[in-house]
């Protein structure tokens, strides 16, 4: 099949292992279309590109994310939000395409995406590390930028440590905010005060920890997919504070009150634009800000979803294609 004018061929190298291959993966939502391709961490090297595409040439390093197509016209994508794109963006698995095929994700060698949907991945940065970066990386990102959480000094809170609340605490560090990590697993504390340089962990079943934090952060990403309260996560934010949701848990329940009597915000979010999208990995080539990875082979991948729901990972697997995948 002759590339398309607009498209871009590419060798994967690379592709992160998201909580969405579950879903998907083990048709969770009912809606999996089989034989299906899971993977939308996606990094790897150009290979061809349509006699259209002008951002990249044969041998660049790139990064797909979550979305592979949308409309391209309406007010959402003409700003570059095109994952909230009005018609719907199109998955990078299991979506249906424009053409009504459906999409198939990154746990395979090769994809031809739109250059619209595409990054430069800087050659300095390491395809292993940026594959996170095109979901996890993004979905902590994106909202930080847009409720101005890059303010130094500002303080700033991270319930749940996995592939998400790990980059959360990176970019928090780098943007200078004071960042304490919130979690059920004491055994991550050591780890997150030492190597991600949190500033505080608090184990969040302990009561007297938590009252001690009463009314003292700014803001609160919740990267817990796990159902828990948010009363109490809500009297930790000071008065105009912004909790930013971006896990999935099965029910959102708080207190009107916990809301009105400080002037609080409550916000939700999903991965990012291309432009947040391209901007976060300049940033992370930047500043030199990795995710801390497990390289598989492909062959692990079903093992890797096993640990993955256990939450027995650290804190993201990225399939090393390139060498295991032949």
């Amino acid at each position: 099949m002759a590339l398309g004018i607009d498209d871009i061929s590419i060798k994967i190298t690379h592709c992160g292992v998201c909580y969405a291959d579950v879903i998907w993966a083990r048709n969770k939502h009912g809606d999996s279309k089989y034989p299906l391709v899971p993977g939308h961490e996606i990094a790897g090297i150009v290979k061809e590109v349509g006699s259209n595409v002008l951002r990249f040439k044969v041998g660049d390093h790139i990064g797909v994310g979550t979305y592979v197509n949308s409309c391209r016209d309406c007010e959402y994508c003409n700003e570059g939000f095109e994952v909230y794109c009005a018609k719907g963006s199109v998955y990078t698995f299991n979506g249906v395409d424009a053409d009504g095929t459906i999409t198939k994700g990154g746990y395979s060698s090769h994809i031809v995406v739109h250059e619209r949907y595409c990054f430069k991945i800087p050659d300095n940065y390491p395809l292993a590390s940026a594959a996170p970066l095109l979901c996890a990386g993004i979905t902590v990102y994106a909202p930080m930028k847009r409720h101005k959480m890059n303010q130094p000094g500002k303080s700033l809170g991270v319930i749940g440590l996995g592939g998400l609340g790990h980059m959360a605490v990176k970019f928090g560090k780098a943007f200078g905010l004071h960042v304490t990590v919130f979690s059920t697993s004491v055994s991550k504390k050591e780890e997150a005060l030492s190597q991600l340089g949190a500033d505080k962990f608090v184990v969040s079943s302990d009561q007297e920890q938590m009252t001690a934090l009463v009314k003292s952060l700014d803001f609160l990403i919740d990267t817990a997919s796990g159902d828990h309260p948010f009363d109490p996560y809500m009297a930790l934010l000071k008065t105009g504070g912004t909790l930013v949701l971006v896990g999935f848990p099965s029910e959102v329940k708080f207190s009107p009150a916990s809301l009105n009597l400080g002037m609080k915000t409550i916000s939700g979010s999903v991965t990012g634009g291309t432009k947040d999208t391209q901007e976060m990995i300049d940033f992370c080539a930047a500043h030199e800000i990795h995710p801390m990875i497990e390289i598989i082979p492909i062959q692990y991948a079903t093992e890797a979803l096993e640990r993955l729901v256990k939450k027995d990972v650290k804190y993201r697997f990225v399939i090393d294609i390139e060498n295991s995948l032949k």
